[in-house]
């Protein structure tokens, strides 16, 4: 039985038992008695209806979900982003671009949330000359948010399901370079004996750049490095990130040459286990850092031809050293990382130890990234069928019991032919051989006290057992920096 109270001179309240048999309260919004309880007894009503069916109480509770405001659901999706480790910049930048998007479309509840209003978001961004990858987060953002919605039964369907993001491969407006080999031999003379730059001396900027270049570590994880997570005297010697430091929350063991090991082990050798590696500036001061560096050493290789006015003239135009080339491609510090994975591609390393090293999440990142600096095999492919063309007529001839006439066999048609005499004896036939029905032979079953054959019980022949060996100490990814040696 509903019933109706009031205290303090405050509306009325209502109070019954759902269709849980849970007692609920809610305010009637009004301050006559006779009112409250006929809107009381409705919510009774109601009640009974979904007790006993003619109300979905599932499609009710979506329906109530739906009606609550954007900013009370993003509260949850907030308490959801960090449950799943998410870094607190990623999350803030989340939640901006929602609140942007509602605020533009005029959404005030999740029942609002429209298509035709998100897109028009989107068009106004292209509008302002935003970049595709820009439009690409904020749209990210908004059905990321409204799929959460979907999947926790707040809204009964996702209504951005036909919201298409840009490719940012279309409109990349910021393209990184790498570091060429020559360009870093004169980075590294001229940085060691430059003069301290942000709290950083000549030195440590070295080992800085040399960490970053073997390892592929992003700048906030080098921040994140204690003496205690570089294991010197391991073989190989490897730098071990902590999980809530990486992008992809999860521990990294990047491995490093030992001769950077040394270095490293000297530099820090006076510091606490749990000092930082390195005493980096301002997130905003690292890539000003590694330019000034840069100048430096261009500023030096170019002074070495002023003896020669042509040659000077022409050093002058090249893009050696320059943070911006004439194809507008940028040097900042993530390219230190870009250096890494396009050293390890140009070297011939497999694509999925570049990947693995890269902590890459697929292999389709990988090889767009850096999949035209691995060195080409197709003409060497097409060149190596010459032989499927010109099959000489004594190899033709051929029947693999001749020693002579099978040595003229390549290794693919002695394959080939194996494979076919294989085949043929396991019973298949030839396309102009015309199938006999084989006879099935009876298998006779020995008794319990008959004798049984020696060579019956002997289990698999030697030389035909199937293995699979597990190779010791394999670990690509750990040998993988080996190659930069070379570079």
């Amino acid at each position: 039985m509903a019933s109706v109270y009031k205290r303090g001179g405050k509306k009325a309240k209502g109070a019954w038992y759902d269709h849980q048999g849970k007692r609920q309260t809610q305010s009637t919004r009004t301050t006559d008695k006779a009112t409250a309880e006929r809107i009381a007894k409705k919510f009774e009503a109601d009640a009974a209806l979904r007790r006993e069916g003619v109300i979905d109480s599932t499609l009710d509770a979506i329906s109530q979900e739906s009606s609550r405001t954007i900013e009370s659901h993003l509260e949850d999706y907030e308490s959801k982003l960090r449950a799943a480790n998410l870094s607190e910049k990623h999350i803030v930048s989340t939640t901006n671009f929602i609140r942007w998007v509602a605020a533009h479309g005029g959404f005030k509840t999740a029942a609002d949330i429209s298509a035709d209003g998100v897109n028009r978001y989107a068009g106004k961004l292209r509008d302002e000359g935003r970049a595709a990858r820009t439009i690409q987060s904020h749209l990210t953002a908004i059905k990321g948010f409204v799929k959460w919605l979907t999947e926790n039964h707040k809204l009964s369907r996702d209504p951005l399901t036909s919201v298409k993001k840009p490719n940012p491969k279309s409109d990349r407006r910021r393209e990184r370079r790498m570091l060429l080999p020559d360009e870093w031999r004169r980075l590294e003379t001229a940085t060691r004996g430059g003069t301290v730059r942000y709290g950083m001396t000549g030195e440590e900027r070295v080992l800085l750049y040399l960490t970053a270049i073997q390892t592929g570590l992003r700048s906030n994880e080098l921040r994140s490095l204690t003496r205690g997570r570089v294991y010197f005297d391991a073989d190989p010697p490897y730098i071990v990130c902590k999980a809530g430091s990486t992008k992809n929350r999860r521990d990294a063991r990047q491995y490093i040459q030992p001769e950077l090991a040394a270095d490293l082990k000297s530099h820090i050798t006076t510091k606490a286990p749990k000092a930082p590696v390195f005493n980096l500036p301002h997130e905003s001061n690292l890539a000003r850092m590694l330019r000034d560096d840069l100048a430096g050493a261009r500023k030096e290789w170019i002074k070495e031809a002023k003896d020669d006015p042509q040659e000077y003239a022409q050093r002058e135009q090249r893009d050696f050293l320059v943070d911006v080339n004439h194809e507008g491609e940028v040097f900042d510090f993530h390219c230190l990382r870009h250096t890494c994975g396009a050293w390890l591609a140009m070297t011939g390393a497999h694509p999925k130890v570049v990947q693995q090293v890269m902590r890459h999440q697929s292999i389709t990142l990988t090889m767009d990234t850096y999949g035209h600096l691995f060195p080409g095999q197709e003409a060497d492919a097409v060149g190596q069928m010459r032989d499927m063309f010109t099959d000489p007529p004594e190899a033709l001839r051929a029947t693999g019991t001749d020693d002579a006439a099978a040595d003229t066999l390549t290794g693919a048609q002695r394959q080939a032919q194996q494979s076919q005499r294989e085949t043929r004896r396991m019973g298949a036939t030839a396309c102009d051989e015309s199938e006999q029905p084989a006879t099935p032979i009876p298998l006779r079953i020995a008794g319990l006290g008959e004798d049984v054959r020696d060579d019956a019980t002997g289990g698999e022949k030697p030389g035909m057992r199937t293995s699979n060996p597990q190779v010791a100490g394999s670990n690509p990814a750990g040998r993988a920096f080996d190659v930069l040696r070379s570079s």
